[in-house]
């Protein structure tokens, strides 16, 4: 195949995409079943799976054949350097505790990423059976229907999806912001797929996503159907972390005040 010129996308990879993610997700679901080995890396929370390998095999090895020229980074180790000035980024099981636990809340996901960012994101939901699919040129939908506009809401008003390992809670610079964003919001959840949630804000079911030093795996595939959605994200510095913030614009830039303020 030919390169592809740097930061276009073509009219076949939302479609490529939208494969992928999807033969990622019921591949994931029938190994499940079938039952999986899991390795711990770090933590309890943090491991990893015969399917998680699998799935990012499937994605190196398809995108390989159908985009020669583009580059791969996947969470479970693929790094292929490519010469179009493209990238695929790719999460084969987000939330991979909650899949091995039976917890039913996991997705498979996936970013093409261009030298501005995020040129597309797909995330599949197999216990829900939802896939959301945006980008560049691309309102984002759920299965097929595009979702509605997002509403802009203060803070106050917001259901806030958001994550913090305990570990994390003993580094004051990262505890203070983290309790004075949530403590500013109407309620919040954590559930453990951060593609998960990005993918409920794009829609509409959550109004905003705020996470710390997040991975670009676990970032780029939601933000890419947020912003197509029509909202707004933003990757910040503060007190020496880093961290990405996704939603409704006006929640957006309430969170960006109070950690200026924090």
């Amino acid at each position: 195949m030919s390169e592809t010129p740097e930061g276009a996308v073509l009219a076949t990879d939302h479609a490529l995409a939208l494969r992928l993610v999807t033969e990622c997700g019921d591949l994931a679901q029938q190994m499940h079943a079938a039952g999986v080995d899991t390795e711990y890396k770090s933590s309890l929370s943090d491991v990893v799976t015969a399917a998680d390998r699998a799935c990012e095999a499937l994605v190196v090895s398809v995108t390989q054949q159908e985009r020669s020229s583009d580059g791969v980074l996947g969470e479970e180790g693929a790094s292929l350097r490519g010469t179009s000035g493209r990238r695929w980024v790719i999460d084969p099981v987000d939330g991979t505790h909650n899949f091995t636990m039976r917890i039913p809340y996991w997705c498979s996901a996936l970013a093409l990423e261009g030298s501005d960012g995020a040129l597309l994101g797909a995330v599949y939901q197999p216990s829900t059976a939802e896939v959301w699919l945006g980008g560049a040129g691309a309102p984002t939908t759920r299965n097929g229907v595009p979702v509605a506009a997002l509403v802009p809401r203060r803070l106050d008003e917001c259901v806030l999806a958001t994550y913090l390992h305990p570990a994390t809670l003993r580094d004051p610079n990262l505890a203070e912001p983290w309790f004075a964003i949530v403590g500013d919001a109407a309620t919040a959840r954590m559930f453990g797929s951060g593609s998960c949630d990005l993918a409920s804000v794009a829609s509409g079911r959550m109004d905003l996503w705020v996470q710390h030093s997040t991975a670009e795996w676990d970032w780029l595939p939601g933000k890419a159907l947020v912003d197509a959605a029509g909202g707004r994200t933003a990757v910040v510095r503060h007190r020496g972390h880093t961290w990405h913030i996704a939603g409704n614009p006006r929640a957006v830039g309430d969170v960006l005040d109070v950690l200026r303020l924090s």
